[in-house]
């Protein structure tokens, strides 16, 4: 009797982000992640237990991922400021060549089907809104660069704000220009911040 072949469950993690990615969260289950992936039901099952466990593997991906993007933006910048959190989180969120899209489907989705997640979803955006209560004007211009970040990446998404490239790329510009009036020369992903700003 020849030996079962093993299952790779980061693969079959990347099925089940791009599912949510491509049809929604209500798309997402074992009969689905399985059938994408040329398994059984049983095997998807081994990997993750339940689709409750399956949406927690994706809110870790998605966390550990972002986590990464995050470090490496801000590798040698010295001092993590609130303005340079900010403006990191603006380049990775808003770049048009990253996969944000996916991710942030698969956190609504854990949001959307398990309430038990929402907790450590807050958790997370209490990360990113650290100390952008104190202070004045800069600290107001940078709550609202992330709340115009989260809800520009949503409203693509889910199909709500039709964007041509060059739109988004305003948007963009318009988002880092409220980072740049609260710390002058920031650099995000390579380029000073508003770089692709039209005159």
């Amino acid at each position: 009797m020849g030996r079962r072949p093993s299952i790779d469950r980061e693969q079959v993690l990347a099925i089940a982000d791009n599912i949510v990615a491509d049809r929604g969260a209500a798309a997402l289950t074992i009969d689905a992640v399985a059938k994408a992936a040329g398994i059984s039901k049983g095997g998807v099952q081994s990997c993750f237990g339940t689709k409750e466990a399956m949406i927690s593997a994706l809110l870790d991906r998605w966390v550990n991922d972002y986590a990464d993007d995050l470090n490496a933006a801000l590798e040698g910048v010295g001092e993590v400021s609130p303005e340079r959190r900010i403006a990191a989180h603006v380049a990775i969120a808003l770049d048009e060549n990253a996969d944000s899209s996916a991710r942030s489907a698969a956190l609504v989705a854990g949001l959307i089907q398990t309430p038990d997640h929402l907790g450590s979803v807050q958790s997370w955006y209490a990360e990113r809104f650290a100390d952008l209560f104190e202070g004045g004007a800069s600290a107001r211009a940078l709550r609202i660069a992330l709340l115009a970040t989260e809800g520009a990446v949503l409203l693509r998404h889910f199909g709500l704000a039709r964007l041509d490239g060059e739109q988004w790329e305003i948007l963009r510009a318009d988002i880092e220009a409220l980072v740049d009036g609260t710390a002058e020369g920031l650099t995000l992903g390579g380029c000073k911040s508003g770089m692709v700003r039209k005159a």
